[in-house]
């Protein structure tokens, strides 16, 4: 989600499909896996410069602060392309918008494998992102849209665990590939190009299920709104998805250069194993609490990242590798049921037709989230070194999930006691 955990990068528009279309009607089985994997593919492809992020600072001679512009730029370009081409697969239909996806997806993985330098580096990331942002409208409505009948709700479970598997895998790969392959800054974009051409093949194959296709192509950018009546709620929300997404970007962008400065390890396997470990953590929360209710989701997600928080300022205090450890587990069971509980919560909050107003807002707060933070992180370990910015910067989280439970406790309790009312 994007380099995201369950990435920012997940729809919850609602669907009318027609048999026509390669809807319910139609043979969809293999389409259905098709884009599941077109939806890991670009999840773990962006989470692998993240294992290479030590690897460039020490060739190209970058700084922390540029790193996690390098990162950031992708979750703006993510954002641009969501909310600009975000619904144009309900006109054009899903095959061909996720078709120039996977193309941009392979542009990016070779200008990754020729860069040389910060310019195309910062030029992969960009392209990358505009590839992600285009593609994951059309991956979620697919997904809904081509699930098996007899199993209506895997579409849904595709959508929420795909992005985290994703990144857990793009972690420990290319962590393995640098560390133990050789040309590690090129080989892990060469795989992803192969495999990107063969989902490519499949996406053409598949059946076409978007009701509108084969309408002019016409950009209509998402409007960002959230309803009056739910702005209160909204808040109060939407402080969960900041500090969800400002661990996530943290992570991503600076989390495995101190697991190895904590570790004390020159191997590069560890900081893509950190990134594996936090969303693989994600991964196990989202599937334990599917079917649990939204604010309880939450609430309980918000605890497991505040214990996890104080672990990690624990582990920081002790310089201890194995504490480090435990406490992102701990973090990422946390991450990903409160990413899960707030976003359910939310997308509720407003009529299926203004839905994607709604999520368009929430998608500006968690890609923001996921990269002023970590440019800011960036920036002050420039002049405060690493370990003093990641004390503070876990501080201040902690304080912003403190003030989120407390308010998403109070207003469990006020939507029981309205239930109760009615």
């Amino acid at each position: 989600m994007s380099e995201a955990v369950a990435e920012p990068s997940r729809t919850t528009t609602e669907v009318s499909v027609h048999p026509a279309t390669g809807g319910a009607g139609a043979p969809r089985g293999s389409g259905f896996w098709v884009v599941g994997a077109v939806l890991v593919l670009l999840m773990l492809s962006s989470s692998v410069p993240s294992a290479l992020y030590v690897l460039y600072q020490q060739k190209w001679d970058l700084s922390s602060g540029t790193i996690t512009v390098v990162f950031a730029l992708y979750a703006v370009t993510v954002l641009a392309g969501l909310l600009l081409f975000g619904s144009l697969s309900d006109t054009l239909g899903r095959r061909p918008v996720l078709g120039t996806g996977l193309v941009l997806a392979i542009v990016s993985m070779a200008l990754f494998a020729g860069a040389q330098g910060l310019g195309l580096l910062l030029a992969a990331r960009a392209v990358q992102g505009l590839a992600v942002g285009l593609a994951t409208g059309a991956m979620g409505a697919a997904l809904l849209e081509l699930g098996p009948a007899s199993r209506p709700a895997l579409g849904a479970q595709v959508n929420s665990a795909g992005p985290t598997i994703g990144i857990g895998l793009g972690g420990i790969g290319a962590g393995l590939l640098v560390q133990y392959a050789p040309a590690p800054t090129v080989l892990s974009y060469l795989l992803l190009i192969g495999a990107f051409a063969v989902t490519l093949v499949g996406v053409v194959r598949m059946p076409e299920s978007a009701p509108g296709a084969g309408g002019r192509l016409r950009v209509v950018p998402h409007r960002i709104h959230v309803p009056a009546g739910a702005r209160g709620r909204f808040l109060v929300l939407v402080l969960t998805i900041v500090a969800v997404w400002s661990v996530g970007g943290f992570y991503l962008s600076l989390g495995p250069h101190l697991a190895l400065s904590l570790l004390r390890s020159t191997n590069y396997l560890v900081g893509g194993a950190t990134v594996a470990l936090l969303a693989g953590a994600a991964t196990v929360a989202q599937l334990m609490l599917g079917r649990t209710a939204a604010l309880r989701t939450a609430v309980l997600g918000l605890l497991g990242m505040l214990t996890g928080l104080g672990t990690v300022l624990l582990a920081l205090g002790l310089g201890s590798a194995p504490v480090f450890l435990v406490a992102t587990a701990v973090l990422g069971c946390g991450w990903g049921a409160a990413f899960l509980g707030a976003f359910r919560a939310l997308s509720g909050l407003a009529e299926p037709a203004h839905r994607g107003e709604l999520t368009a807002a929430v998608y500006v707060f968690a890609y923001l989230a996921m990269s002023v933070p970590a440019v800011l992180a960036g920036m002050l370990t420039n002049i405060h070194g690493l370990h003093r910015t990641s004390v503070g910067f876990m501080a201040a989280v902690a304080a912003v999930c403190a003030v989120a439970l407390l308010a998403t406790v109070r207003l469990a309790a006020r939507t029981r006691a309205e239930g109760s009312a009615a």
